[in-house]
């Protein structure tokens, strides 16, 4: 039996030195030194030897034991060396920088807008997007009742100390917060995101960034906000840029009109809607404690993602919020 101890020891280690990957080293380890594995197996005949070579034999299985053990531990360490052992790296190589990152799109279009007005004299004003009622509605001349208070034209969000929360619905609600702040005369605008339950399409979107504007002053006139939007389009577009003003209503102007630009959508020109203007309603001027008889001035709200699409050449609003990078860092 000792001849076939020593045997079975070479045939192992010779075994052992070919396995060259994990899977062959696991499967030597099954083979030899697992549970049922041939080790066990042979050690198992100890019990067949005579009683007087019992001593000898059994300290040579338990050597060998141990041997194989610990070949098994050196090898796995060699083998699992080697898979380690990849490509160098050549550190003195120059790297390959990352893409520049950049601002989106419709966060450049604010910024162009803020600066283009600027240069008119206008500041800006903010205002927060959870608003009350008496700010949406209530103070802008939209009474109780009137439609656009329905849930299903508003985000509503329950109430806070007896009073409705929802989502603003129009930048309009800083006009009255900036007039509650600051008599006039005063000259600012207000850029920020919306929120209004539209089925989206192509210029259609339930949550979509607006600009407003408000003029407050002595003898302020409906010829003041036209040559405001007129200037305005003209120096963001160009010289060529059509825009058009038609008669409209709101409940906060009067009169009022709609402001259109001539863009691409889908290949094809068409007018589309930026937004709403108007000579501020004497009873808004009111509602902030202004005297109307003193005080006249217009109020505008443009659509900010419309105008990226004009400005841009983007055909689908849709584009502007599915963060998909290829689209994203062509502007």
């Amino acid at each position: 039996m000792l001849a076939e101890a020593t045997r079975f020891e070479e045939e192992c280690l010779t075994a052992l030195a070919r396995a060259s990957d994990g899977a062959a080293m696991e499967a030597w380890r099954t083979r030899v030194l697992g549970g049922s594995g041939a080790l066990k197996s042979l050690m198992a005949r100890l019990r067949e030897v005579p009683k007087a070579e019992k001593p000898a034999i059994g300290q040579r299985l338990n050597e060998m034991k141990l041997r194989l053990e610990a070949a098994y531990g050196a090898r796995l360490a060699e083998v699992g060396r080697a898979a380690s052992t990849g490509p160098t790296i050549d550190i003195t190589e120059p790297g390959i920088p990352p893409p520049d990152g950049r601002r989106h799109v419709l966060m450049r279009t604010i910024d162009e807008i803020v600066e283009v007005f600027g240069r008119m004299g206008f500041s800006v004003a903010e205002g927060p997007e959870v608003e009350d009622e008496w700010h949406n509605f209530t103070a802008l001349n939209i009474p109780e009742g009137h439609p656009a208070r329905d849930a299903t034209d508003n985000f509503y969000m329950g109430e806070d100390a007896g009073a409705r929360r929802l989502l603003r619905t129009q930048t309009s609600t800083v006009q009255i917060r900036a007039l509650e702040r600051q008599k006039p005369p005063l000259r600012i605008i207000a850029t920020g995101r919306v929120y209004r339950p539209d089925t989206h399409d192509a210029t259609h979107y339930s949550m979509f960034h607006q600009i407003e504007g408000l003029y407050v002053d002595r003898g302020v006139t409906m010829v003041d906000l036209k040559s405001t939007l007129f200037h305005f389009a003209r120096a963001y577009f160009g010289a060529e840029a059509e825009v058009r003003m038609r008669p409209s209503f709101f409940p906060f102007t009067e009169p009022s009109a709609e402001v259109d630009m001539k863009m691409q959508v889908k290949g094809e020109w068409k007018w589309v809607e930026l937004g709403g203007c108007g000579m501020v309603d004497p009873n808004v001027l009111r509602a902030v404690g202004v005297d109307p008889e003193q005080w006249t001035g217009f109020a505008f709200g443009l659509g900010i993602e419309r105008i990226a699409m004009r400005r841009y050449g983007i055909s689908d609003i849709r584009w502007l919020f599915e963060n998909d990078a290829r689209f994203l860092r062509q502007f």
